[in-house]
């Protein structure tokens, strides 16, 4: 089973071709990096004409990579929400109207959807596992049981993490994105013990008691508030990179253990409620990529004594093989959708949550 996915709910146009077979013939993904650079951010309307331009020869490209052509498809999935309503309509008109040509089952895929089953192509994960979703649009604990079915446990109650980390980058004059550049100078950071000692920073609903119903969600504005204090107090001028690379690092030590703080205790909780054989912690999204908040949680998996899992890299971020098998794992179920689906901008994976 061969089944082309298409991506398109934020600033990456992409495309793939994934086997049931768990082989990836082909995953392309154009950023739309320098349209939206002199922004500062993603501009929706220019990341959704990005997409009508783009999308199309991506698609022939992911084709001819797997060296196939659309008579070998055995499906199309798009990701129909949640994310930019402009962008995401422009991938699900396409791959509806794929499917449509080509009399081939259409699956509509929730774009968290996709990062939460990555790690079941990438490494056989088996359900039901605890998973960290973060991202620059959520940051979310779920305990996902099977396909299609997820409990939600904790969530941001203002900014996601990456959109901190993205904010911050930016009050700091790093240049966007904001997240790689932020990690890339905190490794300049020369005394990590002082840095540490000269920006503290809050770490946000920390002291609430275990038995509060929001134990384990999180909050990032007041972090993000704290950053720009810091860099207002600074020396005025040109800010020094030196005390840009302290800042950098103290701001990602503190997300980091905000983060392993709430898994440390949803862990507990799931070992207990759920008593799985193999116990696993997934991380996915965009932020699972950065290397200090992918450290800390594996030391505290090994604490707790249970196995970490996070994609490659290059799967972290937004593409269409995530979207691809995701589609082939619904199919499997025997879900697809009608070709009046409507786009979500907003689809949480916990309809209950």
């Amino acid at each position: 089973m061969k089944i082309l996915g298409i991506e398109t709910s934020c600033d990456e146009t992409a495309a793939a071709i994934v086997s049931d077979d768990k082989t990836i013939h082909a995953n392309l993904v154009l950023s739309q990096l320098k349209e939206h650079k002199a922004f500062g951010g993603v501009v929706p309307e220019i990341a959704a004409r990005a997409h009508i331009n783009h999308l199309d020869t991506l698609i022939r490209a992911a084709m001819d990579d797997a060296n196939i052509n659309f008579n070998d498809l055995d499906a199309v999935a798009a990701t129909c929400g949640p994310g930019l309503i402009g962008g995401v309509m422009v991938g699900m008109m396409a791959g509806k109207a794929i499917a449509a040509a080509r009399n081939l089952p259409f699956i509509a895929v929730n774009h968290l959807e996709g990062h939460a089953l990555t790690p079941r192509l990438t490494d056989n994960v088996e359900f039901p596992y605890l998973l960290l979703l973060v991202s620059g649009g959520h940051t979310q604990i779920l305990v996902a049981e099977d396909v299609g079915c997820y409990k939600r446990w904790g969530t941001t109650l203002d900014d996601a993490a990456g959109e901190c980390f993205d904010k911050s980058a930016k009050i700091m004059g790093l240049p966007y994105p904001g997240g790689p550049e932020l990690e890339k100078i905190a490794l300049e950071c020369e005394n990590t013990e002082k840095a540490i000692k000269r920006f503290p920073l809050p770490r946000p609903l920390m002291n609430k008691p275990e038995k509060d119903h929001e134990n384990l969600n999180f909050s990032f504005s007041g972090l993000k508030t704290a950053m720009r204090n810091h860099v207002e107090k600074l020396p005025s001028g040109d800010l020094q990179r030196k005390d840009i690379a302290d800042l950098a690092y103290a701001f990602q030590i503190t997300v980091a253990d905000v983060l392993t703080k709430r898994c440390h205790r949803a862990i507990q909780r799931f070992i207990k409620t759920y008593n799985p054989t193999n116990p696993s912690l997934v991380v996915s999204g965009g932020v699972a990529a950065n290397k200090t908040i992918r450290n800390a949680l594996n030391k505290l998996a090994e604490e707790q004594n249970i196995t970490t899992y996070a994609p490659p890299l290059h799967l972290c971020s937004d593409n269409a093989a995530m979207i691809a098998w995701a589609g082939i794992e619904r199919l499997q179920k025997g879900y697809s959708d009608p070709f009046d689906f409507k786009a979500k901008p907003r689809w949480p994976l916990d309809p209950t949550a």
